[in-house]
This record gives C-alpha cells, structure tokens and sequence, in this order.
C-alpha cells in the first residue's frame, strides 16, 4: 500500500503562511489540480458546496508543496480559534550542515537563514550559542506564534 504524508497547520491567515513556510522551506505554493483557475474552482467541479467554503477559501493556494517532490505537502487549514499554547511539534531546518562543517560557518549559515526568515515575518526567540560544545542554533516564530529551531 502507497501512503504520502501531508502536515497540517491550524491557522487564521492561510495566505500569510502559505508565503511565510514558502520561503522558510523552499517550497512553492501549490497550484490548483486539473488546470483549474483556483482550487475554488476545483473543489466546485468536485461536488464540495458553496456554504461549505469560508470567503475566500480557495482563491489562492492555501498548500505548498517540494518542487522537487520529496518532501511532504503542507496545508494550512484556516480556523476560527487562535494558538494558544506551546507547540507539541515543531520544525527543525537543518541549515547548517553537520558537525563535519567547522562551527563558525554553521553558526553564519545559521545566522544568515535566521536574518532571510525575519525579513519574511519570524521573530526571534532566542539563540543557544554554546562554543564548548559546538552548539549553535535559533529558536523562532512564524507569523502566527508557531515556534521553530534554524540549526
């Protein structure tokens, strides 16, 4: 049996995500199936009802996928009710190479990344910079609170 795995994200801004997680995953939004104009268009030529879809769902994408297929597609799945806890779960983006890379370039490529993902919305928790044991990373938030690492 063939299974793929899709991450689901609860969240009230779709289109904000979709770009953010985007960027921060080198993922691409995905476009709608069967060469429809929207994924609203899709899903109406599929049999889902109008009043089952939120103003605006479906307009644009609210999905991104690996352009190189390897990775899991993610959706952001738009609810009412805000984050209000901590994470149960969170992202790892394992930019700096390994312990084979000398520390200051992981701790540049570290910093670098974490720069790019604050220009697009993150704000930055905190940084664990721990030179004896050659521990470098960054703890972050997407734009709607989600916590991150860039290690």
């Amino acid at each position: 049996m063939e299974m793929t795995v899709q991450l689901t994200i609860d969240c009230s801004d779709p289109q904000r995500m979709v770009a953010f997680w985007a960027e921060a995953l080198g993922y691409v939004p995905e476009p709608p199936p069967g060469g429809h104009a929207t994924w609203r268009a899709y899903w109406a030529s599929v049999g889902v009802p109008e009043d089952e879809l939120p103003p605006g769902a479906g307009d644009v994408p609210e999905s991104i996928v690996d352009p190189t297929g390897r990775g899991p597609r993610v959706w952001f799945q738009q609810v009412p009710e805000p984050k209000a806890t901590k994470n149960r779960w969170h992202f790892d983006l394992k930019v700096g190479g390994g312990r084979d890379v000398p520390r200051d370039v992981r701790a540049q490529r570290v910093k670098d990344t974490v720069a790019r993902l604050v220009g697009a919305g993150a704000t930055v928790l905190r940084t664990k910079d721990e030179p004896e044991t050659g521990f470098y990373a960054t703890a972050l938030q997407d734009p709607e609170g989600n916590e991150f690492d860039v290690v």
